[in-house]
């Protein structure tokens, strides 16, 4: 598993320090990087390692339906992780400060009031520009751990009426149930993944076919990391078009809970100022991107947008 990151580092380097420095964006230094990829890590050990362990053990030891265990085991760790995120992990990394605007909290409070949202762990403003110029918000976390996230570049760049309108998209996420939906679909496809790997790993030919002499557990979980982005990349495209229909669906919600007009010019800084591409191969944009294309969006919300009165 070492070895496989250390492969895609050279990539992440090259993304890092050319790519994003030749745009302006990267404000990260040698040091830091380092660091973060030794807390990340340090991390994956201590949080993954014992449920590796586990499954390896279970593997092993539990019989025909060790996947079932394995994949009980991993729903409440997931379910878990998703708790402790915000509240004890991206601390490690970041800097979470609450939000002192306080006309901004005030716009944020009454918007996600008006769409029946509870936000139980505050608005907090994270310390972005510490790695990178772009400007981002995201919520985050379950329970009472569940906080709105702003990024400390984007509120630099985008007046409050928009940051209202971008928060808006996102509470939309949350309201028709994207989120639930994805983290549905996530226990679905672990629970099939488990089984199929359970299945491979009593296949002799599995091993042989792609060169492993002796078979055992922790080779065939191996193997099975190792091939299935392999068989998912086929998916890519549905699961493309599923999210860019949600993104919407999202934009659509915004409309009835914020202002299009103020929507369409936060997109069309965050375009700008992230150097996004307005004109997208067709084909790759079907099959790669989450999101419609720029133009596609702002011309939506345009349309939906009330028309200036004249005089």
């Amino acid at each position: 598993m070492l070895l496989l990151q250390l492969v895609g580092l050279p990539f992440s380097l090259w993304r890092t320090f050319r790519i994003e420095a030749r745009f302006g964006f990267n404000r990260v230094s040698p040091r830091l990087y380092a660091m973060d990829f030794a807390k990340q890590l340090l991390l994956a050990a201590l949080l993954g390692g014992p449920l590796l362990l586990a499954t390896l053990a279970l593997m092993e030891r539990a019989g025909a339906w060790w996947w079932f265990d394995v994949w009980l085991i991993w729903l409440v760790w997931t379910v878990a992780l998703t708790w402790a995120f915000p509240e004890f992990i991206a601390p490690f990394f970041n800097r979470f400060s609450p939000l002192t605007d306080e006309a901004l909290k005030k716009r944020v409070e009454t918007l996600l009031a008006r769409c029946g949202f509870a936000a139980r762990g505050g608005v907090f403003v994270m310390d972005g520009s510490l790695r990178s110029a772009h400007g981002n918000a995201y919520f985050t976390g379950i329970g009472r751990n569940k906080r709105i996230v702003f990024f400390d570049t984007l509120l630099t760049r985008i007046e409050p009426r928009e940051i209202e309108a971008v928060l808006a998209h996102e509470l939309g996420h949350f309201r028709l149930h994207h989120v639930r939906r994805r983290l549905v679909m996530s226990v679905l496809l672990t629970f099939g993944g488990l089984a199929v790997l359970a299945w491979f790993a009593r296949q002799p030919g599995f091993y042989g076919a792609l060169g492993v002499p002796v078979p055992s557990a922790a080779m065939a979980l191996m193997l099975f990391f190792v091939t299935v982005p392999v068989i998912t990349f086929f998916a890519t495209p549905g699961m493309s078009w599923w999210s860019r229909r949600d993104e919407r669906a999202a934009d659509d919600f915004a409309v009835e809970h914020a202002d299009a007009g103020d929507l369409a010019a936060a997109l069309i800084k965050l375009f700008r100022d992230n150097a996004s591409t307005l004109t997208p191969d067709r084909i790759h944009s079907a099959f790669f991107d989450s999101h419609p294309p720029a133009l596609e969006r702002i011309a939506r919300l345009n349309a939906t947008a009330p028309a200036p009165t004249a005089g």
